[in-house]
């Protein structure tokens, strides 16, 4: 196993529970890939890269036992809470009835239509979720590959012919399109689209991200649909957990190990060879990485297809993310009108950008300058709900920002310019700003922040061009096509190499469903 990222700790589980000796090689010194918990300033800690969660999968929770192993998720007391451009704010939850009224407050019609929305939506999602744990068809030459679409079909015909329609938009029209359409409120529409730019560089009405929104709508907490949580001890604890599940049944971790290169011969993956020069030989070798660094950086060229490695070499990846972490002294103080007097809203995701047209003005600027002259931010403050990660009385904030370009879009311009002291200062202080105009004092409270542009989470977590899918969720790169239509069934054009991360189906988020699928393939082929 390359990379003991969550999806390669969960292969690896389900391979040794079947009996299979694995062998999982890290290059970082510690398990966990881009959900690891880590110190970024003396006595805060904090998840560093993937920071919240809902997506991690019910089926991987209790077959791995991760709560034996002392995972623990908090549910956030507010789902949401979005300040809005006028001085008052949208707060979503901590329930249906809440929202609703919540609602109603800016638009009767809105809240009237609001139910009727989401049983829309819970349909495209209960389709979809039906095909997650599904290894999707390669060659309809196969029985099994047939079968397969022919049991999609039957499932998607079976549904209303209006349903059908509402899948068929939510597939092919923005999110923005869809929203504005159903509801005039800025600040419903701003929370609902949100999650249509999540790790997605585009605006909420680029064609596509109408899919973008329901891959973030897959998730649950304690059986809640759409619920999103916390992990106590940070994202960490998920992985932590896997990695100890794993050592139970048998499977060796070795972290510290960079993999140089994939050994073949005659088209087989036979071993890999590690940058200290060992060699290591195995009759599989699963690979979770994305698909950019496997094929054009751990596969010899001439062991692949050339039109094969062309795809590759054309697979869109690029979030436009950029991560921080900060240490507060103190809560920060939003100016924006509460319908709540308590402080639960500082527990929810705080979303730092008011309407759809922000959003869509954010992305704009971005491609013209290279990062948002008015960043979208999402604030998360975890410590409100674990103390365990701040000094008593202090706190620990994530912001997750978009759009950063990992290129930069001006002529002439390398990601090597983020390297450039300037052009990060730039940044952070585009973030602070947006944060300040909010919550002013937020800078007071400031006591130390780590920043991760798009080529540090490259470098740091292998994550090709900062994309923290390993690839975009786009209509030409899911199901079969990912990461290449004939091989969406996470074997690769190399015998006995597999793929088992974010990039092959279902694709990105910490849900572990990649790593489980693949497992079962191997175990298939074996």
């Amino acid at each position: 196993m390359i990379g003991a990222g969550h999806n390669g700790l969960v292969c690896a589980c389900y391979l040794a529970r079947a009996g299979r000796r694995v062998l999982v090689l890290e290059r970082r010194g510690l398990v966990g890939g881009a959900a690891v918990t880590e110190e970024f300033v003396p006595g805060f800690r904090n998840s560093s890269a993937s920071y919240t969660v809902s997506l991690l999968d019910r089926t991987v929770r209790d077959e791995l036992h991760l709560e034996a192993h002392g995972l623990r998720i908090l549910e956030r007391p507010v789902q949401n809470f979005l300040p809005l451009a006028d001085g008052d704010s949208f707060t979503a939850g901590p329930d249906g009835a809440a929202t609703l009224a919540e609602t109603a407050r800016f638009s009767r019609r809105d809240a009237e239509r609001l139910p009727q929305f989401q049983r829309m939506q819970e349909r495209a999602v209960a389709l979809l979720r039906n095909l997650l744990h599904r290894t999707p068809p390669t060659d309809l030459r196969r029985i099994r590959d047939l079968f397969e679409v022919l049991r999609f079909g039957k499932d998607f015909r079976a549904l209303p012919l209006g349903t059908q329609r509402e899948l068929h938009e939510f597939f092919t029209r923005s999110a923005g399109e869809l929203l504005d359409h159903w509801f005039e409120s800025d600040g419903l529409k701003a929370v609902l689209g949100f999650d249509s730019v999540v790790g997605s560089y585009a605006s909420p009405y680029t064609p596509g991200s109408g899919y973008v929104l329901l891959h973030h709508a897959f998730g649950e907490t304690h059986g809640k649909p759409g619920v999103w949580g916390h992990a106590v001890g940070g994202m960490g604890a998920i992985t932590q957990a896997m990695a100890a599940e794993a050592r139970r049944l048998g499977v060796q971790i070795e972290c510290d190990a960079p993999v140089r290169r994939i050994i073949t011969e005659q088209g087989r993956a036979t071993g890999v060879e590690l940058e200290d020069g060992r060699r290591v030989q195995s009759r599989v070798i699963a690979a979770n990485v994305g698909p950019k660094p496997l094929f054009l950086q751990l596969v010899d060229a001439d062991a692949l297809p050339a039109d094969f490695r062309a795809h590759i070499e054309r697979w869109r990846v690029g979030s436009a993310t950029f991560r921080m972490n900060v240490a507060l002294a103190a809560l920060p103080r939003f100016t924006a009108r509460r319908t709540r007097s308590d402080e639960a809203h500082l527990g929810a995701g705080i979303i730092l950008a008011p309407s759809l047209a922000y959003m869509d003005r954010a992305y704009a600027s971005a491609r013209l300058d290279g990062m948002s002259q008015e960043p979208i931010v999402e604030m998360l403050i975890p410590s409100t709900l674990d103390d365990s990660l701040a000094p008593r009385g202090m706190h620990v904030a994530s912001l997750f920002c978009q759009h950063f370009d990992y290129t930069l879009a001006r002529p002439g311009a390398a990601h090597s310019n983020w390297d450039d002291a300037a052009l990060r200062s730039r940044a952070i202080e585009r973030i602070f700003d947006t944060i300040e105009r909010h919550a002013p004092g937020f800078r007071a409270s400031l006591l130390g922040h780590s920043a991760l542009t798009p080529f540090d989470l490259e470098r740091r977590f292998g994550l090709a061009g900062g994309d923290i899918f390993h690839g975009a969720l786009g209509l030409d790169q899911l199901w079969a096509a990912r990461p290449a239509l004939g091989y969406g069934d996470y074997r690769t054009p190399v015998h006995n190499l597999f793929l088992c991360g974010s990039g092959a189906h279902p694709g990105g988020g910490v849900t572990g469903i990649p790593g489980r699928n693949a497992a079962r393939a191997i175990l298939g082929a074996l």
